[in-house]
């Protein structure tokens, strides 16, 4: 069963979250945080990407780098810039996009939850990328980027946060991309207890982002109780900051390809090869794929519907995905794009972007662009159960959650 428990969150003093909220640290490059702090002088990114407030020649994974959050991190602490709460709570947290909210419990998920497979994962993750977070949040001593995990929706869950939802906010304000934030304190006994209840009887919960985060998590956690052999288990530590949303409320959009080369073929011959596995139909402008099963590709300054003819269908959960299909049926054996994670021949195009990205990157530096169809969260949770992984970006989720709006000390 799910153990999630309320905790003494830090977060933004009263009228400085817009100020302080930041997308998290793995949207920018090097050079696109440090313009993004500039002007600046609260916004969390400074904390989550500590070399921007460092000499530019400064390696991003000196020990300066992190010893440098932790003081930046710290110091708005003492200043007042944040605030922390005296005894422990549940958080909302709800995001506004195009019109369409989703509302969160943010919590803290334990690590046992995570190892013993209670809370499913269904990417994997990369060493190298899990060790930066790890020194960050071991030095910061805390966690400060949110983990996005799932629910299967209740009633009795959604039914308590729409009554907390109809009292005052703790914060409300749009960001610079338009999408509302609202936040709420849930500090009643009684909706603390129904709300850890609720989670207790929940077999499994399932992480939609922030795989590498999950796990650098962990391993503090592991690290933390070989340093202190004696633990209870309820120390901070056996815990990880999380906002955890029900599936019927989740989007995901489409995770693009873009392709640079052919593999030697005309534009014609891509073609011929394509249709021994796709039904191609020319369109008169940019589609989206409409189901699943259908992907729709430019090339050539034209695009192209392309529907799976039926005997390629797969119900296997990861073998079945069309980024799956695509990947085994046309860019592996046609375009020789055998491993996608590391074959710098593909690049991946976020749903946010739109199609006229996949044009304009057409029209630069690639060769075709393959839109697909999202996977849905059903899918996900389909292949997390068996205990699957799906192939390199298949999901994409937004709106984006933003850091520094709840930190977990792990004080």
């Amino acid at each position: 069963m799910a153990e999630i428990r309320a905790f003494r969150g830090i977060r933004p003093a009263a009228g400085k979250e817009a100020d302080i909220a930041a997308l998290p640290y793995d949207v920018y490059n090097r050079e696109e945080a440090r313009k993004a702090v500039e002007g600046r002088p609260l916004s969390f990114l400074r904390i989550d990407r500590a070399e921007t407030q460092l000499p530019e020649d400064t390696d991003i994974y000196a020990p300066e780098v992190y010893q440098k959050a932790k003081e930046l991190l710290w110091g708005m602490v003492e200043d007042g810039n944040f605030v922390q709460d005296s005894a422990p709570c549940y958080y909302l947290y709800e995001l506004t996009m195009n019109g369409r909210s989703q509302t969160g419990i943010v919590a803290c998920a334990s690590i046992d939850d995570y190892r013993n497979g209670v809370i499913k994962k269904h990417e994997n993750t990369r060493r190298e990328k899990e060790e930066d977070r790890v020194r960050h949040v071991d030095t910061c001593d805390a966690q400060t980027g949110p983990i996005f995990l799932a629910y299967r929706n209740q009633e009795n869950l959604k039914k308590l946060v729409a009554e907390v939802k109809e009292g005052q906010a703790l914060f409300d304000f749009t960001s610079e991309d338009e999408i509302r934030h609202r936040g709420w304190k849930i500090a009643d006994a009684a909706k603390i207890s129904a709300i850890y209840e609720a989670f207790h009887q929940m077999d499994a919960l399932y992480i939609a982002d922030g795989h590498h985060r999950a796990a650098s998590a962990v391993r503090v956690g592991v690290k933390r109780r070989e340093e202190h052999p004696g633990y209870t288990g309820e120390e901070e530590f056996n815990y990880f900051l999380s906002v955890i949303f029900p599936d019927d409320e989740l989007m995901i959009m489409d995770y693009n390809r873009v392709v640079r080369d052919l593999n030697g073929l005309t534009a014609e011959e891509f073609q011929g090869e394509i249709k021994k596995v796709f039904d191609v139909e020319p369109l008169d402008k940019a589609e989206h794929p409409k189901r699943k099963g259908q992907v729709t590709l430019f090339l050539a300054d034209q695009w192209y519907l392309l529907t799976l003819k039926p005997e390629y269908a797969n119900s296997d959960p990861v073998e079945g995905l069309d980024v799956s299909v695509l990947q085994k049926q046309i860019l592996e054996p046609v375009l020789g794009i055998r491993d996608p994670k590391t074959d710098k021949r593909i690049d991946f195009v976020g749903g946010i972007r739109g199609l006229s990205e996949l044009e304009r990157r057409v029209h630069t530096d690639m060769k075709a662009a393959f839109a697909m169809y999202p996977t849905s969260i059903g899918e996900l949770f389909a292949v997390a159960d068996a205990g699957l992984l799906m192939p390199p970006k298949s999901t994409w989720f937004e709106p984006k959650l933003r850091s520094g709006l709840f930190i977990h000390a792990l004080r």
